[in-house]
């Protein structure tokens, strides 16, 4: 057994453009990794065990009989070690016999979310500690990705994985979904994960963009926690009481998304800016429609703070944060100063130039 000590660390991640939509199948988005990091420590142990301090959960173990998995104690903030450790367990046909121990500075010092896709990144973090950990397994960003999403849709049900992507891969991410049906349709076959991963998933793209040179990411938190469970419900529901609305705004996310994809492929700052602002007009459209505020007033100050430049809601929005882009250093002090003044903090996040990452 190797017992060599390996630290992994995985970005959290921020919305660019895409939101709501992302969560039907083929539709596109632009993801961001960000330099906040959760790490895994991870170190060959026959006690098989896992610290999680900040959560106040230490000295837990586990072990698998007759390969089903077992908890020394029970947990529901467990539900996604469990559903990595079974979904590694059946790809490598073992256990995984360590001492893990996961440390995070995704959230406030408070325990405030700041929505950087904390479960996300643990989820990539010890996907990936688990297959270096022992009898190592070398595999690509693709298959990190692919067992990533497959404990995460186990663990939740659903989910874009759009999360998963930039956490695996870092930078910028374009990011289509995969058919959502395929894989629970393979799960509920009880196709072997093996096999699963070295399938085809149907219309997953992965690819990494650059934020054009001419442009500085800001990100400003609200201090407000997002609701985005009951936030997406509503979104779902619309499918059923006006299929006609859910897919014209399926449609326009796609045409906003592929133009800005197109844009931060061609360094293009004004293309960036116009396509940032379009798909807020799009967001502050659909909150009408399903009757939730998806720009608080909140997210408005901070949005129309920026003089110039470009900034809308990330992720189902509600609180938690939101992102853009300006041009000139200039704004960036008035921004900050105009954010300041309405209790909006600024965050100093930078687009990760790397996803997960063994050390």
């Amino acid at each position: 057994m190797n017992a060599h000590r390996y630290t992994i660390q995985a970005p959290g991640k921020l919305f660019i453009a895409g939101e709501y939509a992302i969560t039907a199948p083929n539709q596109p988005s632009i993801v961001a990794a960000i330099d906040r990091y959760l790490s895994v420590d991870i170190q060959s142990s026959h006690l098989k065990r896992i610290d999680l301090p900040q959560l106040g959960l230490t000295d837990i173990h586990w072990r698998f009989d007759d390969d089903k998995f077992k908890l020394s104690v029970h947990d529901d903030r467990l539900h996604f070690f469990a559903s990595v450790m079974k979904t590694i367990y059946q790809y490598k046909g073992a256990d995984t016999p360590a001492h893990i121990f996961v440390t995070s500075d995704l959230d406030h010092d408070d325990g405030k979310k700041y929505g950087l896709g904390s479960s996300a990144a643990f989820v990539v973090a010890l996907t990936e500690a688990l297959l270096q950990c022992g009898d190592k397994q070398a595999v690509d960003k693709l298959t990190v990705f692919k067992l990533a999403s497959i404990a995460h849709f186990k663990a939740q049900g659903n989910g874009s994985c759009a999360d998963i992507a930039a956490s695996v891969y870092g930078g910028l991410v374009y990011y289509r979904s995969f058919d959502f049906g395929f894989l629970t349709q393979a799960l509920s076959n009880n196709i072997p994960v093996k096999d699963l991963v070295q399938m085809d998933w149907p219309h997953l793209q992965i690819e990494q963009l650059t934020v054009p040179t001419s442009l500085y990411f800001m990100v400003g938190w609200t201090k407000e926690e997002a609701q985005t469970k009951p936030f997406i419900e509503r979104f779902q529901q619309l499918k059923e009481t006006d299929r006609t609305s859910y897919q014209a705004f399926l449609t326009e996310t796609d045409t906003i998304v592929e133009t800005l994809h197109e844009s931060f492929k061609d360094n293009s700052q004004t293309g960036v800016l116009a396509g940032i602002r379009a798909n807020r007009q799009l967001l502050r459209g659909l909150q009408e429609k399903i009757d939730v505020p998806i720009e608080t007033e909140t997210l408005t100050r901070l949005i129309d703070s920026a003089k110039s430049g470009a900034f809308k809601t990330s992720g189902a929005g509600g609180g938690d944060c939101g992102i853009g882009f300006v041009s000139d250093k200039a704004t960036v002090k008035q921004v900050k100063a105009a954010w300041l003044e309405h209790g909006i903090e600024y965050l100093d996040l930078n687009v990760s130039p790397f996803g997960v990452t063994v050390n």
